[in-house]
């Protein structure tokens, strides 16, 4: 008989544990708390270890990228406080190998794996649905189950749980402890969504930076998408900024940098957006991603979120569930040792993100004057060997007869 995992969350690292389960030979159910698929998402970034991971779960065939034809001179600006702009490193400039996607390109294509091929059958979906209370023992694990349209109740026996449902993750609250025992307040907040249209005067596909000590606005073009906006700003006052209305908040951490063309397009196109990620930053960290018994593991932002400064997070999901599947296949009658043996692999790797997100953290929000001028150097300098570089590539490869071309 093929064990059973029931997954918490429909989200990247769900989708990728359950696909991993499943080539391992178990039998994945996933629950999600929402009623339906979701679609939407702002952009990210695939790093090498996701591209790959997204290979190793087979769905990289169904992953659509968006990266913009990179032209001379680059395709990113930087906007000065007298609202003049010049030339600016873009996140795709380096290093090579990153993908241009949208969130819900991922889980387009996740989406595309768990309902099969033809040849397996496809992932049963619970929607509307929540885990209540988790009882684990070294026989199994037991799941009260609430279907939150009918209010119905249900209990049902697995063989593991796996909760991928994100940084405040109701399956670690359960198991684990809570919040406050894994959550470090980064005091910081982020606002994103999808623009309708690019800022005016500039090219489609242009990306466009504003950065201020404390406060900055990122516009990401892409290929054959709108843009999308990123504002982010630091705060001592994180519980105080979930009371009232979120716009309100964000026009009033940037207020006097609204006078900037770029800002103001910004600012009136989240009054419009039909949908926009608000939240604050944190990181999550824990000595152990498993219980004892290796009834319980959790992956993904539940896990090791590493927060949206690391620009880890979708590579890092996407590779905790291809290893977690390798791992059982390995070891497919110990889950203990299948779960030691995953986390031993991953948590370096998890680390090492986590600890740049501090660095990386001051090239998205600078924290002072001085930092922001240190950061700005720094990247001029690694723009003009950069684009130097990639411009030669450029001429180079428009020299080339097209016939000729590989």
């Amino acid at each position: 008989m093929q064990k059973r995992a029931l997954v918490v969350g429909l989200g990247i690292a769900g989708m990728s544990a359950a696909i991993g389960l499943r080539r391992a030979g178990w039998t994945p159910v996933i629950v999600e708390r929402a009623p339906e698929r979701r679609t939407g998402g702002y952009f990210i970034f695939m790093f090498p270890e996701g591209v790959r991971a997204a290979a190793d779960l087979g769905i990289a065939d169904h992953l659509h990228t968006r990266n913009p034809e990179w032209r001379p001179g680059g395709n990113s600006w930087s906007v000065d406080r007298r609202g003049r702009r010049k030339p600016a490193l873009g996140l795709l400039d380096a290093p090579s190998g990153l993908a241009a996607v949208l969130r819900s390109d991922i889980e387009a294509a996740l989406w595309q794996g768990i309902a099969g091929d033809g040849t397996q059958d496809a992932v049963e979906v619970r929607f509307a649905t929540t885990p209540v209370e988790i009882t684990e023992d070294a026989g199994g694990v037991r799941v009260l189950l609430e279907d939150a349209g009918t209010g119905k109740q249900y209990r049902e026996d697995f063989d593991l749980v796996v909760g991928a449902d994100g940084m405040r993750s109701s399956v670690r609250r359960m198991v684990f402890g809570p919040d406050e025992d894994y959550l470090a307040n980064w005091k910081a907040m982020i606002c994103a969504f999808q623009l309708k249209e690019q800022v005016p005067t500039y090219e489609a596909s242009d990306s466009i930076i504003v950065s201020r000590p404390q406060r900055a606005m990122w516009v990401f073009g892409l290929a054959d998408h709108a843009p999308c906006a990123w504002l982010t700003y630091r705060t001592e006052d994180i519980p105080d900024r979930f009371a009232g209305p979120s716009i309100e908040q964000v026009r009033a951490a940037f207020s006097g940098m609204d006078d900037d063309p770029v800002v103001r397009h910004v600012l009136d196109s989240l009054e419009q957006a039909p949908d926009y990620v608000f939240d604050s930053i944190h990181q999550v960290k824990m000595p152990r991603w498993s219980t004892s018994t290796g009834r319980v593991v959790l992956v993904g932002d539940a896990a090791w979120c590493m927060n949206t400064y690391s620009a880890m997070g979708s590579s890092s999901s996407l590779r905790g569930g291809a290893a977690l599947g390798a791992a059982l296949q390995e070891h497919p009658d110990d889950l203990v040792a299948a779960l030691d043996a995953w986390e031993t692999g991953l948590r370096p790797y998890i680390t090492r993100q986590r600890r740049s997100a501090r660095v990386k953290q001051q090239r998205f929000v600078p924290s002072s004057r001085p930092a922001q001028v240190l950061v700005s150097g720094a990247l001029e300098l690694i723009r003009r060997i950069v684009h130097r570089r990639m411009a030669a590539e450029f001429t180079a490869t428009a020299a080339v007869p097209s016939g000729m071309a590989r």
